[in-house]
């Protein structure tokens, strides 16, 4: 991400230099007066307009259908992977006990994760917490029953297992129900604090193949625990994916919002690390 610092007596001059040197339409991110030798020295933040065009034009997804319920009347099916701790059980319970996540569209709650002891009751005492109508998936010809008993949602969550190299073909089997389910949009969740080579081996993990369907957008975790969120922006255009939401915190439903906006305030800069910045 290209960003660049410039240094003045006043914002006018330190407005011009950084113009002069990214170009007329440049935008100024941050801004913060600063002493130099006790002189007040004014100093920008700032990046062309392209840069930040194409970030969010990389990051930024379509928005969600109106009406949310497909056209057979079925709903709107969001699912979520990824890897064991990232996140998936709570941010599911974010997105579906969220007021206004969905507009005035009622969620429901749907599990394949039978396999990890407490995830299951864990999501169901959120949903009963919420008044949130919770299912559970074991088998494929089981799915027009679940859907039935949730007929009254305008939109599923439905949490997953994490993946385990170690039991391939537990991840098989899952994912097979996932394929037979035909979710509309699949998110793969990782913590902002991953790797950069982890996150894209478990985007490759999860990617579409000829056998199962594949990750559609990115959700970023745990943003609460990444020190000034430096380098988030730059994990997430990384991904190649479109990212609908970050969380930042555990807090549900309270620690979830649009992602857009965060990460194009973050742009690699630790803002939150130096109050003295202030956003242009």
């Amino acid at each position: 991400m290209q960003l660049e610092c410039f240094r003045g007596a006043d914002f006018s001059q330190v407005a011009y230099r950084a113009r002069h040197a990214l170009g007329d339409d440049a935008m100024i991110l941050h801004t913060r007066t600063l002493r130099d030798d006790g002189v007040a020295v004014v100093e920008v933040l700032a990046a062309p307009a392209a840069t930040l065009e194409h970030a969010r034009t990389r990051l930024e997804p379509a928005p969600l259908p109106t009406p949310l319920r497909r056209p057979d009347g079925r709903p709107y099916i969001i699912a979520l992977v990824g890897p064991t701790g990232a996140g998936k059980t709570t941010t599911a319970a974010k997105l579906a006990v969220r007021p206004g996540t969905f507009g005035i569209g009622r969620t429901g709650l749907l599990t394949l994760d039978t396999y990890r002891v407490g995830g299951l009751d864990q999501l169901a005492t959120y949903a009963d917490l919420a008044g949130v109508p919770f299912d559970v998936l074991y088998e494929a010809r089981e799915i027009d029953d679940v859907l039935a008993r949730l007929s009254s949602c305008d939109v599923l969550i439905v949490d997953t297992p994490g993946r385990s190299p170690a039991a391939a073909d537990v991840t098989d089997r899952w994912r097979s129900l996932l394929d037979a389910l035909a979710p509309d949009e699949v998110h793969l969740v990782l913590p902002a604090t991953v790797r950069a080579d982890l996150a894209l081996t478990a985007e490759r993990a999860y990617r579409a193949t000829s056998a199962h369907v594949g990750a559609t957008h990115l959700v970023l975790s745990k943003l609460d625990e990444v020190p000034a969120q430096r380098g988030v922006t730059d994990l997430a255009l990384s991904m190649a994916l479109p990212t609908r939401w970050i969380t930042d915190g555990q807090e549900v439903p309270t620690h979830l919002a649009p992602a857009v906006p965060r990460l194009l305030r973050a742009l690699g800069l630790g803002v939150d690390a130096d109050d003295s910045w202030v956003a242009a």
